[in-house]
């Protein structure tokens, strides 16, 4: 690395506040760059668990039959009519089964072999879908989505009530327009370690919007019950600051006022805060203080690990981020997917602290 470059000094995150476009907002919805790859051909279905092979014959006949006539056109019509035209039979599908299965891998493949261009079909987690209708409104969603030929929903939250009415209802509208669907979800708040599937929960909650959905029941081995995992010791202040203004792209913040800055930014703007950004270095980092920024700080990690952005930190371990509160509550599931994933971008930081 050049001289000029060790010398400059980093990216602050606390320094940026991204304007999204409401028109990027929906283009930005595409399998995250971990997932750019995957294809059915590149999921390796165990010869001992069946339904796995069975799941992309499914999907792969799925997507097929969402070729031809574009649907959207139809589904516009239906929108502005008095009475819309119910489609016929399932227009969706939601992928049943415990983690470690490969459920985002065919949920993304699935996106990939839909023939349609990508501005015609839509990506995200079910977050992101609802940061998108508190960006730009219901109606303006539904309109916006309506003229897509499919919408996948990663990680389905049925840990919020309000939240899951709130995509339903859009999802009922989506449908009538015309719109495939394909989801997978988590569990409910009290049953995070209990069984391997979630269908009959997910169906549940979304009410009238069952008939619309075949479950793909996908077998494999569940680990949940492996815990989390162990999160690396934190450096220093000093290594996290000298990797930050020697590393290109990287950004150096003290996390307390990164959290605060967090409650200024939409979470449907997370994404944009950290384009560019290669490397986020942290100081100071602490228990997080409340709910809200807790939930807030899921959103940037997951972002970060959508991204593939290394973490390197002084402080706490992530894995005492998260008081025992808000690990024994209702988003306890979130919680620990985040810790789980910072802790992975923290082990893919290690290089950088050891040049």
């Amino acid at each position: 690395m050049s001289d000029a470059a060790s010398e400059a000094a980093p990216l602050s995150l606390c320094a940026r506040e991204p304007f999204v476009p409401a028109d990027r907002l929906v283009a930005e919805m595409v399998p995250p760059p971990r997932f750019d790859a995957v294809r059915f051909d590149t999921y390796v279905p165990d010869p001992a668990q069946p339904s796995q092979a069975e799941a992309v014959s499914v999907l792969s006949g799925f997507a097929g039959g969402l070729g031809g006539a574009h649907a959207s056109g139809a589904g516009r019509r239906r929108w502005f009519a008095r009475k819309p035209a119910a489609p016929a039979g399932p227009r969706g599908v939601y992928l049943d089964g415990g983690y470690g299965v490969g459920k985002t891998h065919l949920l993304a493949s699935l996106w990939h072999a839909t023939p349609a261009a990508p501005s015609l079909k839509a990506f995200g987690t079910f977050v992101e879908l609802t940061n998108l209708v508190g960006a730009l409104g219901f109606q303006e969603t539904v309109r916006t989505l309506s003229g897509h030929r499919l919408l996948c929903i990663d990680e389905f939250e049925l840990d919020d009530p309000g939240d899951t009415v709130l995509v339903s209802t859009l999802l009922g509208k989506l449908v009538e327009a015309g719109v495939a669907l394909a989801a997978t979800s988590n569990t409910l708040p009290g049953k995070l370690g209990e069984g391997r599937f979630a269908a009959a929960d997910f169906l549940r909650e979304i009410q009238g919007l069952s008939a619309h959905f075949r479950p793909l029941r996908i077998d494999g081995e569940d680990y949940r019950h492996r815990g989390l995992p162990e999160a690396p010791p934190p450096y220093s202040d000093e290594v996290v600051a000298k990797t930050a203004y020697a590393a290109d792209g990287a950004s150096l913040d003290a996390f307390p006022q990164l959290l605060e800055h967090l409650a200024k930014v939409h979470p449907s703007r997370y994404g944009a805060l950290t384009e560019g950004v290669r490397a986020v270095c942290l100081t100071d980092v602490t228990p997080v203080p409340d709910q809200s920024t807790a939930l807030r700080l899921v959103v940037l990690a997951d972002r970060l690990y959508d991204r593939e952005v290394p973490v390197l930190a002084s402080g706490v371990p992530f894995d005492r981020l998260f008081s025992d509160e808000m690990l024994n509550g209702g988003y306890r599931k979130k919680y620990f997917r985040a810790i789980s994933r910072l802790t992975a971008l923290a082990r893919d930081a290690k290089a950088l602290a050891d040049q």
